[in-house]
């Protein structure tokens, strides 16, 4: 399977139960890249259109580039009403965009799917002069027992399970081989996810590598995750750990 159909079927569910991004990390992007309402920013893989939206929201013009039909169309189907979104059916590596016409790059639980080094210099075509790019995951805290306890579900019921984000844990990214003389600002950023026990299933079944309907895993898969929902929530409500991790630089 391409990277690029990797969500297909799985845009309503993702969508539905996936997070935005903390408050505060929005402002610490307006502010370090220096924005202002007349700039134009890519948000280059960006599925159904989670943090296009927040960017929207701030008054800018964001274009979402994104391959897989699925989750562009769930963006379009949300965001269209916003005459300054811009959806383009095209890849991080071959974005389609104008040359030095972009003000900024965001890239959101997606760059561990990308070519880096083709995505790379593909940033140096599409940025204005001095323009920055912002890598962010939301991740679960991997420290906490919940996330361990799901983790382990997750190696047992899912093949492609790698590790939370793409198994950034386990293999982590070389981001200085990314950013322009190995420098970026990493900062994180609390964003701990209250879910009931629907919302708690639809976030791990919205993941790359959950187990669909039909797989033999699927009913197990649940199971499994039902039982440490039982054993962690409170009144029928379970905070799974997160911190949104930013990294920040010129390419």
């Amino acid at each position: 399977m391409k990277s690029t159909d990797t969500f297909t079927d799985k845009a309503e569910v993702y969508a539905k139960y996936r997070p935005s991004y903390p408050l505060e990390y929005i402002e610490y992007l307006i502010s370090e890249a220096g924005l202002n309402e007349d700039c134009v920013i890519a948000d280059i893989g960006s599925g159904t259109g989670i943090l296009s939206k927040q960017l929207l929201e701030r008054g800018f013009t964001v274009i979402g580039v994104e391959p897989n039909d699925h989750m562009r169309t769930v963006a379009e189907q949300t965001l269209k009403p916003d005459s300054r979104f811009i959806s383009v059916k095209a890849t991080a590596e071959h974005t389609t965009l104008n040359n030095h016409s972009l003000d900024l790059i965001t890239v959101a639980q997606a760059f561990h799917w990308f070519d880096m080094e083709k995505f790379r210099l593909e940033c140096q075509r599409i940025l204005k002069h001095d323009a920055q790019v912002a890598l962010v995951w939301n991740s679960r805290d991997v420290s906490s027992d919940i996330n361990k306890e799901s983790a382990d579900v997750c190696y047992k019921y899912c093949p492609n399970f790698k590790g939370f984000s793409g198994g950034m844990e386990e293999n982590p990214i070389p981001f200085q081989q990314f950013f322009k003389d190995g420098k970026y600002e990493f900062n994180y950023f609390r964003n701990d996810l209250p879910f009931h026990l629907i919302g708690f299933l639809g976030r791990y079944l919205s993941a790359s590598f959950s187990p669909k309907k039909t797989d033999k895993e699927y009913q197990p898969f649940i199971t499994a995750l039902s039982n440490v929902f039982e054993k962690y929530s409170n009144n029928g409500k379970i905070i799974i750990p997160n911190i949104t991790r930013s990294y920040l630089g010129k390419v």
